[in-house]
């Protein structure tokens, strides 16, 4: 695992923070887009950074389409400048009714959401009627993880149908993840993405014959985007999101997938109460606590330490160098998860060559800003 790089001074950063190395980050945003081939046919999730100067850096480099998953990450996304926007959630209960306050407010978006069930698709469409808006709705496609969306057939087909013909809705394609497509071995993981995915093209071509719009297909996260990157439907928007910062769990498990860790955690040494253990300020407040408990984060300068204790303010280590360590010593880590440990700080520290060269605000890791 990728070592992060050296800071120089850590005394105007406060502990527990996230840290974002910005030579690492442009790095990881010119990789996505070399895998992609071109800007135009990315649309990456914003979940991970949840940061209005990532995504500009993103624009700048011609990545103009964005995905998010919360109203908050919308917003964030269209204060950044983005104008094509696509919220990969369902929308149910009051999110309809923030659908159409989303459209009132940025009425020069292109919006989007994603939809799997009959009901909530009324609901939206009577809700945008009334207002006199129009949202596109992607059918959400369920390819074997029974997370979300449906299988192909004659409900997604019916489903697909009722889109087009409900009035404030317009046939926005497929929303496809594959978030369940983890195997290691890169032509394991084309294999298993290619038979469920040439299953959604023979369906989206049964629909486009019966004279049905599907101008897109969202497909992938972060682990698949390279394999539907080597194809050339033109209506594919490869969707990763991780691999921006990238986090331990991505770097250990897809190793053709060649992006260092651009963020870490800094924490400090806050006791040392045994002669093995040494005990630092990042509990579970600060860092994802979705892996199990022991591997949330790695420390390039510890890596045999043993976590064996970990609580709201605390994380204790155990090891023989904890003679090594004083109260006040830094640890730098990177975390398992990155995308919930981004929602866990308010403010990343810019490190760049070494300084500390910025501070970024995590604006959209609450549910809502405004709207």
């Amino acid at each position: 695992m990728s070592v992060p790089p050296t800071i120089n001074d850590a005394s105007g950063i406060i502990s527990p923070a996230m840290l974002v190395f910005r030579d690492r980050l442009l790095a990881n945003i010119d990789a996505m887009i070399a895998i992609a081939g071109d800007p135009s046919r990315l649309r990456p999730h914003c979940k991970t950074h949840k940061t209005r100067e990532v995504v500009k850096l993103q624009i700048e480099r011609g990545v103009l389409k964005h995905k998010c998953a919360t109203f908050a990450e919308a917003e964030m996304l269209a204060e950044a400048g983005v104008r094509d926007i696509c919220l990969a959630y369902n929308l149910v209960g009051p999110n309809i009714d923030r659908a159409v306050a989303f459209c009132s407010t940025y009425p020069d978006i292109a919006f989007a959401a994603t939809a799997d069930h009959a009901d909530p698709i009324r609901e939206l469409g009577n809700a945008m009627a009334a207002a006199g808006q129009q949202i596109s709705v992607l059918l959400d496609i369920d390819t074997g993880q029974h997370r979300t969306g449906v299988g192909v057939g004659d409900e997604a087909g019916a489903l697909y149908r009722l889109i087009s013909d409900t009035d404030g809705l317009a046939p926005g394609g497929f929303h496809v993840y594959d978030g369940h497509q983890h195997q290691e071995d890169r032509g394991e993981r084309r294999e298993a993405v290619d038979a469920e995915f040439n299953r959604v093209v023979a369906f989206r071509d049964g629909l486009v014959a019966d004279g049905l719009a599907v101008p897109r297909m969202v497909a992938g996260g972060t682990a698949s985007f390279p394999i539907y990157a080597e194809k050339s439907d033109p209506t594919i928007e490869l969707s990763p999101g991780t691999c921006v910062y990238n986090d331990g769990g991505y770097g250990s498990y897809f190793p053709d997938m060649d992006f260092p860790p651009a963020a870490a955690v800094l924490t400090r040494v806050v006791s040392r109460p045994t002669s093995d253990r040494i005990t630092l300020d990042l509990g579970y407040k600060a860092i994802a606590s979705d892996p199990p408990m022991g591997k949330r984060v790695h420390f390039p300068d510890l890596p045999d330490a043993e976590q064996v204790l970990q609580n709201e303010e605390h994380l204790v280590l155990q090891t023989d160098r904890a003679g090594d360590y004083s109260p006040g010593d830094i640890l730098v880590g990177i975390p398992w998860h990155v995308c919930p440990t981004s929602a866990l700080h308010r403010q990343v520290f810019v490190i760049d060559g070494g300084k500390l060269v910025d501070r970024w605000d995590v604006a959209s890791r609450d549910r809502w800003i405004t709207i």
